[in-house]
């Protein structure tokens, strides 16, 4: 079969047979009688192994091996394009994320493409400063998605505030990004989220705060019942008495119990879950102390009445932790 039969067949080009040759590759195995080259069926089947193995990526040079060399073991140079096109996939990845921050910030021109590009260059440096200069200055311009990433991953805590200062300017565009990481299976991660997701000051902030209540990471409870209680919602008291209990944070929690308390119409709702909670007999000596300094900011007359039964408890710190707020009571 002449060259350019064996082109139409096999689909590689006429000057690509003549540098398969040239590599020694592919050789005609005769000529006409005219000079031209001559191809026969064990030719055009190397010819087809030899695209077959370009197809994974091999080298022109890797392929004569791979064809000619009888001890050639595949496994090593085959673990070896694995590796290749993991990198490769990997920087293509990376460089498709880029450009999809670029086209979400709809640049105007190419100097705030130019921009972008720098901004996003300093969110990923290795300098603490530069990615905290990045997220404090111009934070409108970089891509939300960006700080989101960003904020999950920041291990220095100045940064990691700076981004989350920009995720609240930034309102509801971050909030569905950050959610996705509090269901995370890396901790610190699930923390980052739902720490940004608490400076967010928006209703849909609190709507996915109101949910990580009930997130399986303790961590993740105890944060969002803090911002929550700042926010005036009484559904984080059950975590808030929690955590007094559990004395871990226990002072933050109980400041935003006495914050909520100070709505009237919660007051007495409050006071009820603290007296309940202080019913339960396994709670230890400490924390049922806790639990009734916590009564001391709370106004009405449940908790007037609670700490009145508490002043003759049987344990000594807790009686006089209740009469000495009875008298601070009375003399307001």
């Amino acid at each position: 079969m002449l060259i350019g039969d064996v082109a139409r067949r096999s689909g590689v080009s006429a000057r690509m047979l003549r540098h398969y040759e040239s590599l020694g590759l592919v050789r005609p195995t005769g000529r006409t009688g005219a000079g031209y080259r001559e191809y026969s069926s064990e030719d055009i089947r190397r010819i087809f192994h030899v695209e077959s193995l370009r197809s994974l990526g091999l080298s022109l040079r890797e392929v004569g091996r791979a064809l000619d060399d009888p001890g050639f073991t595949p496994s090593e140079l085959v673990d070896d394009l694995i590796r290749q096109t993991r990198e490769r996939i990997a920087a293509e990845t990376e460089l498709l994320t880029r450009l999809r921050r670029i086209g979400a910030a709809e640049p105007a021109g190419w100097e705030n493409v130019l921009q972008i590009v720098a901004l996003l260059q300093a969110l990923g440096s290795e300098s603490a400063g530069k990615r905290q200069h990045a997220a404090l200055s111009s934070a409108e311009d970089v891509p939300v998605e960006a700080l989101v990433e960003a904020a999950l991953s920041e291990t220095d805590p100045n940064v990691a505030g700076a981004l989350r200062w920009a995720l609240a300017r930034s309102g509801d565009d971050g909030s569905a990004l950050l959610a996705e990481g509090l269901d995370s299976p890396v901790a610190e991660v699930r923390k980052r989220a739902v720490q940004s997701i608490a400076e967010i000051p928006t209703g849909e902030a609190t709507a996915l705060l109101r949910d990580a209540l009930t997130n399986s990471d303790v961590v993740v409870r105890r944060c969002a019942a803090l911002a929550l209680g700042a926010r005036g919602v009484v559904d984080a008291v059950p975590t808030l008495i929690d955590m007094i209990v559990e004395e871990t944070n226990d002072a933050d929690a109980a400041d935003a119990i006495s914050a909520l308390a100070r709505d009237p119409a919660l007051a007495d709702q409050i006071a009820t879950r603290l007296v309940d909670r202080l019913a339960h007999g396994t709670i230890e000596s400490s924390a049922r102390r806790w639990l009734t300094e916590a009564l001391a900011d709370i106004p009405g007359t449940t908790a007037s009445r609670a700490l009145a039964e508490l002043s003759h408890d049987e344990d000594r710190a807790v009686a006089l932790t209740a009469t000495y707020i009875l008298k601070l009571r009375d003399e307001r």
